[in-house]
């Protein structure tokens, strides 16, 4: 009898417990439902804004706004001045107010930097070709800026100022890195 009952509870312990993995299963596959559609729909409703920004996108002074992004990621006030922008590689070199760094913007990531330098190259090339990128140092400060530490506006307003400061059409620019020459 004895026997019996531990068997009747172990059973029910069994049944009991394959119900509660089940429950907690279907609740697992509802928040992950739920999860998505409100993922889904934050991202519609981020290109609904991120749409409606775009007609409305005007950069009054380009050298104001690259300095405000710069000031961003780099965590202070640069004061810059353009000196000279190169169309291959897309290169726009700038200097702080008094001269002491020279800054370059650019759209291309340290791998591609590192990928463009061991492409070979003549010899006479690098006479012709004075592009600061690719004689960039080593280890470089660089500061990456984009939508997440400028604002949703950042893509938006990045090809417009571009344009402005450098006269070269900047495309489909998204991010943008600053290199610190000095």
């Amino acid at each position: 009898m004895e026997i019996m009952l531990a068997i009747v509870v172990v059973a029910a312990m069994i049944f009991f417990g394959a119900l509660i993995s089940m429950g907690n299963e279907r609740q697992r596959r509802a928040i992950d439902n739920l999860r998505e559609q409100v993922v889904q729909w934050s991202i519609q409703d981020l290109r609904i804004k991120h749409e409606k920004l775009s007609r409305d996108i005007y950069i009054d002074d380009p050298l104001g706004w690259l300095n405000k992004v710069a000031g961003k990621s780099c965590g202070r006030n640069l004061s810059l001045q353009v000196i000279e922008s190169f169309e291959f590689p897309r290169v726009l070199l700038c200097a702080t107010d008094n001269g002491d760094e020279k800054i370059i913007f650019t759209p291309h990531s340290p791998g591609e930097i590192r990928s463009m330098k061991r492409a070979k190259q003549n010899r006479l090339d690098k006479f012709i070709d004075q592009n600061p990128l690719l004689s960039l140092p080593r280890g470089a400060i660089r500061y990456e800026c984009s939508v997440l530490n400028n604002g949703l506006a950042f893509d938006l307003e990045l090809p417009l100022a571009w344009k402005e400061l450098t006269g070269i059409d900047g495309g489909e620019m998204n991010i943008i890195w600053i290199y610190f020459v000095s």
